[in-house]
């Protein structure tokens, strides 16, 4: 047969393959109407690992992995559907919808913000990307901006989560894990680092560099360039400026921003000091509230799973399913259970999708612990 009769040969099979889909998802409701009259839960792990055993050895050797990656996909569409009809709505559910009828539909200009550092820091910078006519409270760390949030001392808080080259801020991580609170919006700030030392100090003379451990991360290639110097890590790259300011000494520089420059008379002795010239931080804004703005697209939500082969495999293949984009996973160590580790997911989907509505129901059902922590839009 040429190309065109085996293709024929396909959509006859496929045809055959969707009658059969579309019954195997009419009993699988039939099963969940008697499921939910005998009180017994969607999943059951017994018959679904049977099930793929019997698959595996039926479909023989060549075709058995393949098999069994198929029929775990239609289990999960099989649970979806079930969990759809048993659960169309959820506590979850009906708190987002809530929030997002409680929001206001722009986002305001005016607040109280909590930042990390002093003036001059990226985070002030951040801010005021967010915000026109910020108040700004500054602490001296990260826990001290979610307690402000927790406490009540500031609408909003404004955090870094994650640098282009320097990788991701674990402790804010942590923290997530310790505190309430909700993301409410998000930016990409491009992170431009300079040498900064007192006037008229040249960068032959400099033997000590202060400056926050991220910066030291992005920066490592030029360091090495300086040879023996000594690194100082400090709170905030803001707080390096200053450092060096009230210095009396000429032989130490800040690796900060040209903005803390003119804030600290300081010289610019060696601009974009960087490793690379696409060097991004992104910075999140923080709410004790649940706020949900007009055009939220990205939803980031925190989970613990059962320490059992195949646990994260459930909770992909289910934004599979659903066609709901993965683009950020990461996963923590959890201090306090051996070998066990806390998982941070961003997806990209419309907070108006039914799909959204749907995830957000059976998330809770796949883990030990679930965290949802907002949904929101990021701005450039």
């Amino acid at each position: 047969m040429n190309l065109d009769q085996l293709r024929n040969e396909i959509d006859l099979i496929d045809d055959k393959i969707l009658e059969l889909f579309a019954a195997r998802m009419g009993i699988s409701g039939a099963i969940a109407e008697f499921k939910a009259k005998s009180n017994m839960p969607v999943r059951d792990s017994h018959r679904e690992r049977q099930k793929l055993l019997d698959i595996s050895e039926k479909a023989g050797s060549g075709l058995s992995s393949y098999a069994v990656i198929l029929y775990s996909l239609i289990m999960e569409l099989s649970r979806s559907y079930q969990e759809r009809l048993l659960n169309p709505s959820c506590e979850l559910k009906e708190k987002i919808l809530s929030a997002i009828e409680a929001t206001d539909k722009l986002f305001t200009q005016q607040a109280v913000v909590a930042c990390q550092g002093i003036e001059g820091a990226y985070s002030q910078l951040a801010c005021e990307k967010f915000f026109k006519l910020p108040n700004i409270m500054y602490f001296t760390t990260w826990d001290g901006v979610f307690s402000a949030i927790e406490n009540g001392l500031c609408r909003y808080g404004v955090l870094p989560l994650e640098n282009s080259t320097a990788g991701t801020v674990n402790r804010i991580y942590d923290l997530m894990m310790r505190y309430n609170f909700s993301i409410v919006r998000s930016v990409r700030l491009k992170v431009d680092h300079n040498l900064l030392a007192k006037k008229g100090s040249s960068i032959s003379e400099i033997r000590e560099i202060y400056s926050h451990e991220q910066a030291f991360n992005q920066c490592a290639e030029f360091i090495k360039t300086l040879g023996n110097i000594k690194i100082t890590v400090c709170e905030n790259t803001a707080v390096a400026a200053r450092m060096v300011a009230q210095s009396d000494r000429n032989d130490v520089a800040a690796i900060s921003s040209s903005h803390c420059a003119a804030i600290y008379g300081l010289s610019n002795i060696a601009s974009s000091i960087q490793d690379q010239d696409n060097n991004y931080t992104r910075f999140i804004c923080i709410s004790k509230k649940l706020e949900i703005y007009p055009g939220a697209d990205k939803t980031s939500i925190m989970m613990i799973l059962p320490h059992k082969p195949g646990s994260l495999y459930r909770v992909l293949a289910c934004f599979y399913a659903l066609g709901i984009n993965l683009v950020k996973l990461e996963s923590r160590p959890l201090p306090s259970r051996e070998f066990e580790f806390m998982f941070y997911f961003d997806l990209e989907t419309s907070v108006y999708s039914n799909e959204y509505a749907e995830l957000m129901c059976r998330l809770s059902a796949l883990c030990e612990e679930f965290k949802y922590l907002g949904s929101y839009s990021e701005i450039v």
